[in-house]
């Protein structure tokens, strides 16, 4: 790879607002004490991932930690007046929603692919929430307007996810989201 992007995770510092990233995903962001206090938490499909998702919050600054809830592994963070903002963006009348105006960065894409993204054949996949299907839509927007038009897939596809095919495509993602964190597997980190 050349120059960086200066949209790229790697050209940024890290930062608590990169926690969109989850939310764009199957994450979930809870307000507590009338908007005084929110957590974060998404749903991980290893101990392995959860690590490193727990290892790329603490370089945001946030304590976190995989637990079993329910049969499946979540990461949570504690109740924090620094993610009120991700909950009043996030959150409309109780339901997820993605903000007006929500423009992806290499940080964001970073912390989307980490917690839920795979390769699949020869697309890479970013998971999306099935639990909030109007966030679909406007994140494959969001996803193209950082150049990377995506496909949609339902469930019975493979999704809810975006699918990012094409060499020129995955080399963008791959830019954007930098270098994969330790411990993370090679199927499920984008590369050229």
């Amino acid at each position: 790879m050349g120059q960086l992007s200066f949209f790229s995770a790697e050209a940024r510092q890290p930062c608590v607002g990169d926690l969109a990233g989850l939310l764009c995903g199957p994450g979930q962001v809870l307000g507590f004490a009338r908007g005084r206090a929110a957590r974060v938490s998404v749903g991980v499909d290893s101990r392995a991932r959860g690590a490193a998702v727990v290892a790329a919050l603490g370089e945001r600054g946030v304590q976190a930690r995989v637990e079993l809830v329910e049969e499946s592994l979540q990461v949570t963070t504690a109740f924090r007046t620094d993610l009120t903002g991700l909950s009043g963006q996030w959150l409309v009348d109780g339901s997820k929603a993605v903000p007006d105006g929500f423009a992806l960065d290499g940080g964001v894409l970073r912390l989307w692919a980490l917690a839920s993204g795979r390769w699949i054949e020869s697309g890479y996949f970013l998971g999306l929430d099935p639990a909030a299907p109007d966030t679909h839509e406007v994140l494959r927007k969001a996803l193209a307007t950082s150049g990377l038009p995506s496909t949609l897939l339902a469930e019975k596809a493979g999704g809810p996810a975006l699918r990012v095919v094409g060499r020129r495509r995955l080399e963008r993602l791959a830019e954007l989201v930098g270098r994969a964190p330790h411990g993370v597997a090679e199927r499920t980190w984008p590369a050229a």
